[in-house]
């Protein structure tokens, strides 16, 4: 008889051009490779230019986005685990904790040398091929298997000195963009208003508005309240607050304000998002 296995982790190589790249987040962790094509990617309140061979290490519940400055080429590989699975099924008694790069550095950026490139293109092409064959057993047994090979190599990797000064600062507009970012990671929960960033960036407001939706792809407004969401998802599953008073102070000033603009951002109520992520808390 044939038993089907739930998947605790899913690898994607993917080649598409998305039609919408949106600001999101996700409980599973995420091991993001990128192979090929102009892209930045925004992490929390960093961007970073990326060039092939490049390896990104997702904590759970981070606000991430793909901006793509060209439309024609991007090959990426994503992996979604489940850490919890990872940890009580999939760990090996005989190494380190190998969720240690995603629990104490959280969200990492590495470039890969020459070599690493190689080897973690070769585990990615394995995993990948492995995905493929979900009525294998055998293939469900060797993806375990090679996935923990890929984590150790992850923890390899992560010994060495870390390239954190590859962010996006190669443009004048661009430099403003990831200033109007920093700004907001750190005074979301505030009123905030086009006048109060150009006080406190000292740059007109229209060229704000105007240069962080050409770099960015979305308006500072939207990006402000997604921002507020993504603190209001955490508070929700890490907390027994009230609804109310979280919308409060994540930034909401009315509770019908926070309720519609949770719900249209992730297509539940607060409440209902508690309920279904709280068990699963990591």
């Amino acid at each position: 008889m044939k038993v089907i296995q739930a998947k605790p982790f899913t690898v994607n190589c993917l080649t598409d051009i998305p039609k919408k790249l949106v600001y999101h987040t996700h409980y599973q962790y995420e091991i993001y490779y990128f192979h090929e094509g102009q892209v930045s990617y925004l992490i929390n309140d960093r961007i970073y230019k990326l060039t092939p061979g490049d390896l990104i290490l997702m904590h759970g519940m981070t606000l991430h986005k793909a901006l793509l400055e060209k439309q024609d080429v991007y090959k990426r590989t994503i992996i979604h685990f489940d850490p919890l699975y990872f940890e009580k099924h999939m760990q090996p008694s005989y190494t380190s904790n190998l969720l240690a790069p995603f629990t104490q550095l959280k969200n990492i950026y590495l470039s890969l040398s020459d070599e690493a490139r190689v080897e973690c293109e070769s585990l990615l092409d394995k995993l990948t091929q492995l995905e493929k064959q979900v009525d294998d057993s055998y293939s469900y047994q060797k993806s375990h298997i090679v996935f923990v090979e890929f984590m150790l190599f992850i923890n390899e990797q992560c010994q060495q000195p870390m390239d954190n000064e590859r962010l996006v600062h190669t443009s004048t507009k661009e430099t403003h963009a990831q200033d109007v970012i920093t700004y907001i990671e750190q005074h979301y929960a505030q009123d905030m208003s086009l006048d109060h960033l150009q006080q406190a960036l000292h740059l007109n407001k229209y060229y704000l508005s105007k240069t962080f939706k050409e770099v960015t792809g979305t308006t500072i407004f939207q990006y402000l309240l997604e921002r507020r969401i993504y603190a209001a998802k955490l508070l929700l599953v890490d907390s027994q607050a009230k609804i109310t008073d979280i919308s409060l102070e994540v930034g909401f000033k009315h509770l019908a304000h926070f309720s519609r603009a949770f719900k249209q951002t992730t297509g539940v109520t607060a409440e209902q998002y508690r309920k279904q992520n709280q068990v699963t808390n990591f």
